[in-house]
């Protein structure tokens, strides 16, 4: 399906029709940056972000049965976020090695709003577990989207508390609450899936 950029209004229901997303077990979802306590002080200061006057922002927070190795193992190859990201259906790298820097598209399946993204990793902290990148190009409503996802170690290190959060312009036609349900939704369902990923890992080992 071909998405028309410009004019294709954003569906907040869309994202959870075709992409396996249940509803039950869904993380918490909190507006803005995630409160205090909520992760570790060395961490909170990557979720604070300025926020302009025609943007949105929001944070989820996800619990885990899986040690951060596990998730981290997952969510730190920014070379293949398909892996446990189902709405995207190939990665390609077209500039860098995998470091701070690197860029990488992203096509996306159809029933979303969006055909492509070109996304540059900002973060990538194996020791602090922190990765954000941050849409640079492509074909897709979403502009000027940055993302910050944090791990910490949960119940004595047998478990992980996974904090995403973002911000993003809010598409012409569309108010601020929109925006965010329908972002919400996609990461909720790779919160979802990167939980069943992880989990599966754990028991295996």
């Amino acid at each position: 399906m071909t998405f028309s950029v410009q004019v294709q209004r954003i569906n907040a229901a869309a994202p959870a029709a075709g992409l396996g997303c249940q509803r039950q077990g869904r993380p918490a979802v909190l507006a803005g940056a995630p409160p205090h306590g909520a992760v570790p002080d060395y961490a909170a200061p990557y979720h604070r972000r300025a926020v302009g006057p025609n943007q949105c922002c929001s944070a989820l927070v996800r619990s885990i049965d899986a040690p951060v190795a596990a998730v981290w193992s997952v969510v730190r190859r920014f070379d293949e976020p398909q892996a446990y990201k189902h709405f995207l259906k190939s990665c390609h790298v077209i500039d860098g090695d995998g470091h701070v820097g690197t860029v990488r598209e992203v096509r996306v399946v159809s029933g979303l709003p969006a055909n492509s993204s070109k996304e540059r990793l900002e973060i990538l902290d194996d020791e602090r577990h922190v990765m954000s990148f941050s849409v640079v190009g492509g074909e897709h409503r979403l502009a000027n989207y940055r993302s910050v996802t944090t791990l910490h170690a949960a119940r004595g290190g047998a478990g992980t508390t996974v904090v995403e959060s973002y911000v993003v312009d809010v598409p012409t036609g569309n108010t601020k609450e929109e925006t965010c349900v329908f972002v919400d939704t996609i990461v909720n369902c790779n919160l979802q899936s990167l939980a069943q990923i992880a989990e599966n890992m754990a028991r295996n080992l």
